[in-house]
């Protein structure tokens, strides 16, 4: 792919070429609950058993999302004065989203509202029915063909479905509800106060940073100084007022919210985020904090293990261990595609000699397509294009191993691997502020709108230091033509000489500390010429 040397004016430019009118979308513009099909039936039965004094709960699942869309649910009925029940399934005991084992713990309540969830919940569906409690559903995932028994499915990918964005994720499917709700109960209650946490739920959820999920994002991440929310005043304290964006969401807060569903229990992301005083966040975000800790060190040891296993030969790599905790498979297989630059499935063993993974592409590798070519030897399998998980008996992992990777090459897709991060060449003395600043003004950056990536040709690398515990990151300072500039390199112990010349590519970011404030670069690749 050749590469321009770009200008200020060029690189404004391509960024502002991503976006369409629809794609620029505020919030005084977003679409009316009553587009979403079901909405109305799902607002009236809520509204009745509030008005009868019902018992209701809501259930959520154990990723962000759903952490997320159950906080904000429950926020909404506190702030209203009504006391509802919620739970959230552990993903080692009850597996994902409303299902039968669930169920037992929901069975006694008059009206069951799922979030982020239950679009896929037939069995427990039926179990509703048959204990006559009325189930709504509200879900964002792919409609199956058949659908489970409910008393109203809101859901944006259904077929009759008038409402204009597919890709939206559950939290703002509740917002929606939240929204009906008031304009039902005829509450004077402010609901954009809950948009911070849409927010947190839209970023960590990967959906695409285009029209409405843009305008939630940008509104919410603005909100976070506007509105008093006591998890959301820890995090600040954290991180340092105004200094939270869609990285910072992206690579810190929802880690830390994953963190609990990964290694102990989704509750526990929960109650941080329905902490009612400042002194309760603090604690409770100092206990995921520590979560968050030990999941890297989870991560790490298994990483390190995955790439010492990898067999490079293959295309798609296949890395399994015995006794790899399944919380963190998928943030590992993320991390060796990204090293090694191919589609990567990460497998620990599980009772029955069998093996469950999760998988993750790299660029444009549609590897969900590619799996499901041998779907017939997979137990369990689903997901989507650039990620999946999947199930399969010890006996049949050589011969997919050898179907994966032969359809990769039938697929020619070797030929395709492209960066489309990256938007050209740029000198060194252009990297500064004002390039920053026209960065900045295409924020937030994710699934959508990717943070744009930059080449640099031909500089030489003038210092070296290794940081962390073990040593596996890297700050390195670099010159070109009598220009330097700083660049941290993350988890790779490569050895770089002093002198050397090299081509990098990087992305921007700015350092603040003490009051001072610098430019510089996030390396993603550094490569000799």
């Amino acid at each position: 792919m050749k590469l321009n040397r770009l200008t200020l004016y060029q690189v404004e430019k391509i960024l502002k070429g991503r976006f369409s009118s629809d794609d620029l979308l505020t919030l005084s513009k977003l679409p009316k609950p009553d587009m979403f099909k079901d909405m109305r039936r799902a607002t009236d039965r809520v509204v009745k058993g509030v008005e009868r004094g019902e018992r209701i709960v809501i259930v959520g699942d154990y990723d962000v999302d759903g952490v997320v869309s159950v906080s904000i649910l429950k926020m909404f009925f506190r702030d209203i004065g009504l006391d509802i029940d919620w739970v959230i399934p552990n993903r080692f005991i009850d597996g994902y989203g409303f299902t039968e084992s669930l169920f037992d713990r929901v069975k006694e309540y008059d009206l069951i509202i799922t979030v982020d969830n239950g679009i896929s919940s037939l069995e427990a569906s039926k179990l509703c029915r048959d204990a006559d409690i009325d189930l709504i559903i509200t879900d964002h995932h792919i409609v199956p063909d058949e659908i489970p028994i409910a008393h109203a499915i809101v859901n944006q990918k259904q077929k009759d479905c008038k409402f204009p964005y597919g890709d939206v994720c559950g939290a703002q499917i509740a917002w929606y509800l939240i929204a009906s709700l008031k304009i039902s109960l005829n509450i004077d209650i402010d609901i954009k106060r809950y948009l911070p946490f849409v927010a947190i739920a839209v970023v960590a959820d990967m959906v695409p940073l285009l029209n409405i999920n843009r305008a939630m994002v940008k509104f919410g991440i603005k909100a976070m100084d506007r509105y008093t929310h006591p998890p959301i005043e820890a995090i600040i304290d954290e991180v340092g007022k105004g200094n939270i964006d869609s990285d910072r969401i992206a690579f810190f807060i929802a880690p830390l919210l994953n963190s609990a569903g990964r290694l102990k229990d989704a509750k526990y992301g929960v109650e941080f985020l329905l902490s009612e005083t400042i002194d309760e966040a603090k604690i409770k975000l100092e206990e995921l904090k520590e979560l968050n800790s030990k999941r890297k060190d989870i991560e790490n040891r298994i990483t390190d293990e995955a790439m010492s296993r990898a067999d490079l030969n293959d295309n798609i790599l296949i890395i399994a261990g015995d006794n790899w905790h399944e919380g963190v498979i998928g943030i590992v297989a993320s991390r060796v595609a990204r090293a090694y630059k191919r589609p990567v499935i990460i497998l620990t063993k599980i009772a029955g000699n069998r093996y469950k993974g999760s998988g993750r592409s790299f660029t444009d590798c549609n590897i969900f397509q590619i799996v499901n070519g041998s779907r017939e030897l997979l137990e369990r399998f689903g997901g989507h294009n650039s990620a999946l998980g999947l199930t399969i008996k010890d006996e049949n992992l050589d011969r997919f191993r050898e179907e994966i990777n032969r359809r990769f090459i039938d697929e020619n897709y070797s030929s395709k691997f492209i960066d489309r991060d990256i938007i050209g060449e740029i000198e060194v003395r252009s990297i500064g502020f004002s390039l920053y600043e026209i960065i900045k003004r295409y924020e937030p950056f994710g699934e959508g709108n990717r943070r744009p990536k930059f080449i640099a040709k031909g500089v030489t690398i003038e210092r070296v230091e290794f940081l962390g515990r073990g040593g596996e990151h890297q700050k390195l300072l670099f010159n070109q033509n009598g220009t330097s500039i700083y660049g941290l390199l993350f988890r790779d112990r490569r050895e770089f000489r002093i002198g050397e010349v090299v081509d990098i590519t990087f992305t921007l970011h700015e350092n603040s500390f003490n009051g001072r404030s610098r430019i510089e670069i996030i390396l993603d690749e550094i490569n000799s010429q």
